[in-house]
């Protein structure tokens, strides 16, 4: 990748003051100086979001799968997940690099600190949607189509906090797209199952960015962004359990669908358990509290996941 002069680009002198701690361990940090970068721009190193971008996915497939044969499917996926949320990523900092400029957590990202240009950000956005785009053409028509519908969602949520106080509830219409991807990949239709689990995984979106936007309720009130977070006050932790709560119907609804006998739900019960533990321990004026429950959810989508495969297989 051609790497353009970035306008305003820090001097040598100031370097050590823009580069974050996270390009200077870890797998970032293994990489070459002019890479790192274009790197924490797609979150290489935080691959928790591209976690819970595939288990929709995932769930779907094997809700749908009931020789559970489609292991080559969730692998291509899988790479969806993980190129199309960098893109995401990409998008976000390219559409937020103002906002993010005066927000303490996010001031040292790549964009905002003027460390990478405009012009090889969106060239970088264009890289991962190519490889998105070859995850696509693995895919059944009926969930090309499906695949294809979610961009115009995606392209509106970085503006949703600026216009509601729920941005959550769009990133939740977003980041569970997958669900109606994965079912008809494997059958060619889109049916109630995958619905019920699109509008479950909805919730359960609400519920962990809420938890994830405690982080930075103040930074976000004296920019003036929004959030379910700020929206909630003190109510945020109650929320959290209620979208959870929301989120475990709706699954339960779709695996009775598949399979209508107390296996569908008891499948549920791990993950109940553990959006149980998230809602009673959260501490929702503790940052890293906060990033640590929301972290814990690519373990929660795992378990939703094996209870779809369970009840899918069985």
């Amino acid at each position: 990748m051609n790497i353009d002069p970035v306008p305003n680009a820090p001097s040598a002198t100031d370097q050590d003051h823009v580069v974050p701690d996270s390009e200077r361990r870890g797998l970032i940090g293994a990489l070459p100086g002019p890479i790192r970068p274009y790197a924490s721009l797609i979150r290489l190193d935080r691959p928790i979001g591209a976690w819970l971008l595939f288990w929709p996915c995932a769930g779907s497939v094997a809700l749908a799968d009931p020789m559970g044969t489609q292991w080559w499917l969730i692998a291509w996926l899988a790479l969806g997940a993980w190129a199309m949320r960098s893109a995401g990523c990409v998008y976000n900092d390219i559409v937020d690099r103002d906002l993010d400029s005066k927000v303490e957590r996010t001031r040292l990202r790549p964009l905002a600190s003027g460390r990478v240009s405009l012009r090889a950000a969106w060239a970088l956005l264009a890289a991962m949607s190519l490889i998105g785009l070859a995850v696509l053409l693995q895919l059944d028509r009926t969930a090309q189509l499906a695949a294809l519908a979610s961009l115009a969602p995606v392209a509106a949520y970085p503006f949703m906090k600026r216009i509601t106080w729920w941005p959550q509830a769009w990133l939740g219409l977003v980041f569970s797209w997958g669900a109606l991807v994965g079912w008809p990949a494997v059958t060619g239709t889109i049916e109630a199952p995958p619905l019920l689990l699109y509008a479950g995984s909805i919730f359960w979106v609400i519920g962990y960015d809420t938890v994830y936007a405690l982080q930075d309720r103040e930074d976000d009130a004296l920019v003036g962004a929004r959030s379910s977070a700020l929206a909630l006050g003190r109510h945020a932790r109650l929320g959290v359990a209620l979208s959870y709560a929301l989120a475990l119907a709706l699954w339960g609804a779709a695996l009775w669908r598949v399979r209508p006998e107390m296996l569908a739900l008891i499948a549920l019960l791990p993950v109940a358990l553990h959006f149980l533990w998230q809602s009673l321990t959260l501490r929702q004026d503790d940052g890293s509290d906060a990033l640590a429950k929301f972290r814990s959810n690519r373990f929660a989508g795992l378990l939703m996941f094996l209870a779809c495969l369970v009840v899918g297989t069985s």
